[in-house]
C-alpha cells in the first residue's frame, strides 16, 4: 500500500504516522524528543525514529514510504530544507531534508515549520476546510500564526510570515525575548495568562496555569475575570491588526488556551466585533485537530511532493549526504 511518513517534532515530544493516499492514519507512534541529550543526539534520534517508521511500513504494507514530511519548530528554511535555528532544541543550520532523504533511501522529503504545517492541516481537513483564506493562531507557550491561501500556507520571503505573537499591542509594555516591548504573546499566550493568574491569585507559579484561571472565570472569581479580560482584549487587538492586513475568511484559534472553549470564544468574538470598523468580520472558530495537526500537516506536505513531481520524482543519492 502506498504511504508516506509524517513526523512532527516538538520541544519535548515527537508524534509520527504512516499516512495513506486517502489521508488514513495507517500507523501512529510517539516518543520523547530527548533534548536534554543535546542537539546532535536529538537529530540522530529523529532520524532513527524515521528509519523505524520506514521499516514498519515495509513490514506492514509491503513497500517503503514514497515520501516523508517533517515539521519542526524554530526558524525553518523550507525551500532549502534546512532547520536554521531552534532555541528549544539547540540546533543551527541543520540540513534535515538531506539527512532524512539519506536515512530513508533517497525518498523525497518536505521540511516545514510546525505552526505553518499545523495550519495547513487545519485549513485543508480541519476547521478551515473550504475556506480560500484563513489565519490559524495557536495560543500556547507563545503565539504564532499560519496564513492560508488557496490550500497552501504562506512562509514569507524569509520564513517569518505569520509571527502574530510579535505584533506590539501594548507599546512600552512588558519586555519580550524578541527585543521589543508589549508583544501580543506577553499578554495573551497560555503562559502569559498563567503568569498573570499566579500574581493575581497568590498561587505559586508552578501551581497556577491558564486552565485554572479559565475554571475560576467560569465560577465567577473576580480576580480571574480581570486577568482573563485583559488577555482577551490584548488578543482582540492583535487579531484585528492581523485581519486588517490579511482579510481572512476564517480565523482559527487553537493551542492550550483555546481548550477553555466558550469561556474564551464568547468574549473574544465580542471583543473582535467591537473593534472592527470597515473590515469584514471573519468566522472565528476553534481549531478542530488538536495536537494531531502538525503530524497530519506533515503528511499533507509529503503527499504534495508526490503530486507535484508525479512519476518523475528524483531521489537523493544517500552517498552524497554526510552528517
Amino acid at each position: 500500500m502506498k504511504h508516506v511518513i509524517a513526523l512532527d517534532v516538538g520541544g519535548t515530544g515527537m508524534k509520527a504516522a504512516l499516512v495513506g493516499a486517502d489521508g488514513e492514519l495507517l500507523h501512529q507512534a510517539r516518543r520523547p524528543t530527548g533534548r536534554e541529550r543535546g542537539p546532535d543526539a536529538v537529530v540522530e534520534g529523529i532520524l532513527d525514529f524515521a528509519a523505524e517508521l520506514r521499516a514498519h511500513g515495509i513490514r506492514a504494507h509491503g513497500e517503503p514510504a514514497s515520501a516523508a514530511g517533517v515539521a519542526v519548530p524554530g526558524i525553518v528554511d523550507e525551500a532549502e530544507g534546512v532547520a536554521a535555528y531552534a532555541a528549544n532544541l539547540g540546533w543551527r543550520d541543520v540540513p534535515l531534508r538531506a539527512l532524512f532523504a539519506a536515512r530513508l533511501g533517497g525518498v523525497p522529503v518536505a521540511l516545514g515549520h510546525d505552526v505553518r504545517t499545523g495550519g495547513l492541516a487545519e485549513g485543508r481537513v480541519g476547521a478551515g476546510r473550504g475556506a480560500d483564506r484563513f489565519l490559524f493562531v495557536p495560543l500556547g507557550t507563545g503565539i504564532a500564526g499560519a496564513i492560508g491561501i488557496d490550500g497552501k500556507v504562506e512562509a514569507g520571503a524569509h520564513g517569518f510570515a505569520g509571527e502574530i505573537g510579535h505584533i506590539v499591542v501594548r507599546p512600552g509594555g512588558a519586555e519580550c525575548p524578541c527585543g521589543q516591548r508589549g508583544c501580543l504573546e506577553r499578554y495573551a499566550s497560555a503562559s502569559a495568562v498563567s503568569r498573570a493568574w499566579a500574581e493575581a491569585s497568590g498561587v505559586p507559579d508552578a501551581d497556577a496555569d491558564a486552565a485554572d484561571c479559565a475554571k475560576a472565570v467560569a465560577s465567577g472569581d473576580e480576580r480571574a475575570v480581570l486577568v482573563w479580560q485583559e488577555a482577551v482584549d490584548a488578543l482582540a487587538d492583535g487579531l484585528v491588526t492581523a485581519l486588517t492586513l490579511l482579510d481572512p475568511r476564517t480565523l482559527i484559534i487553537g493551542g492550550g488556551l483555546a481548550e477553555a472553549g466558550e469561556t474564551l470564544f464568547t468574549p473574544l468574538r465580542e471583543a473582535v466585533r467591537r473593534r472592527v470598523t470597515f473590515q469584514k468580520l471573519p468566522s472565528l472558530v476553534p481549531a478542530a485537530l488538536g495536537d494531531t495537526a502538525g503530524c497530519l500537516g506533515a503528511g499533507l506536505l509529503a503527499w504534495d511532493l508526490i503530486e507535484a513531481a508525479g512519476p518523475s520524482i528524483e531521489t537523493t543519492d544517500p552517498s552524497e549526504v554526510t552528517t
